[in-house]
């Protein structure tokens, strides 16, 4: 299969590519080789790729500065996806579009399947889902919602909050963790195996919501990674009302992932990404 992955120096869409390369002829461009805000040269790289699946990887993800630059965040979140979309519909080539746990308004107290109505509570979640949507216009399509992701990309610092809170367990600094916001974390490297596995299978197209199985609250999840790592669990616990931001974010966000495993990809539990993690 040849697949072009697009955004693949970040920190999903690298892991995506280094997947799709074992079993796979992939072509893979960092925002350098494409800029997705330019629909005439989205239109002739690809076209000249001639790809039988499309991987976006991109996302304007800077969810308190979207708040201030709505235009900067549709026109990655929402109308690069729709050219991305058409292009791949023109090539009849599988579209796989990722979006995120930020749509829903964080009220639930289960986990969410895909049928939960999502309620975008900012601006970053507003074009996240509007880029569902416009990612549809392609046949076939998938769409798969991930959360809190960790892994590391080589030659880049790592980043995000689990990174953060292991630099800070490793370096016997207190880490603050919040109490009371749940997840459902997401190792790039399960996302992507799980991708490569619904493209090989010819999965039924449509949304799924791709994280590691189970869920537990930040403290939970710094606890784990303490003890994996054999160091004191020197932690700040703190309540998500009282962190001000400027942008609404969901308090509760674990996802239900069986209809992904239903599909032929299960998901590992997040206790087990995080000991693969760490020991990498």
């Amino acid at each position: 299969m040849r697949i072009t992955v697009i955004g693949a120096r970040g920190q999903l869409g690298a892991a995506v590519a280094e997947v799709c390369r074992r079993r796979h002829d992939v072509v893979a461009l960092d925002r350098a080789a494409l800029d997705v805000t330019q629909p005439a040269r989205v239109q002739a790289v690809l076209t000249e790729a001639r790809p039988d699946a499309i991987i976006n990887c991109t996302s304007y993800n800077f969810v308190d500065a979207a708040e201030t630059h709505p235009v900067d965040a549709l026109a990655v979140n929402a109308v690069a996806v729709r050219t991305m979309a058409r292009v791949s519909a023109g090539l009849n080539a599988a579209f796989v579009h990722y979006s995120t746990d930020f749509v829903f308004d964080g009220r639930a107290t289960s986990p969410m399947d895909e049928e939960t109505p999502p309620r975008p509570c900012s601006v970053y979640a507003s074009s996240k889902l509007l880029g569902e949507w416009l990612a549809m216009q392609a046949a076939p399509a998938y769409v798969l919602r991930v959360e809190s992701l960790f892994g590391e990309v080589a030659g880049q610092a790592p980043k995000g909050s689990l990174a953060t809170i292991v630099a800070a367990l490793r370096a016997g600094r207190p880490a603050r963790v919040f109490r009371d916001r749940t997840v459902s974390p997401t190792y790039v490297e399960d996302a992507a195996v799980a991708t490569v596995a619904l493209l090989e299978q010819r999965a039924e197209p449509g949304l799924y919501h791709c994280v590691n199985s189970g869920h537990a609250t930040w403290l939970e999840v710094a606890e784990e990674a303490a003890r994996l790592l054999g160091l004191p669990a020197t932690l700040e616990p703190t309540d998500f009302a009282s962190v001000p931001m400027s942008a609404a974010r969901p308090q509760y966000c674990a996802l239900n992932n069986a209809k992904l495993a239903a599909a032929g990809a299960p998901m590992p539990s997040w206790q087990n990404a995080l000991a693969r993690y760490l020991s990498r």
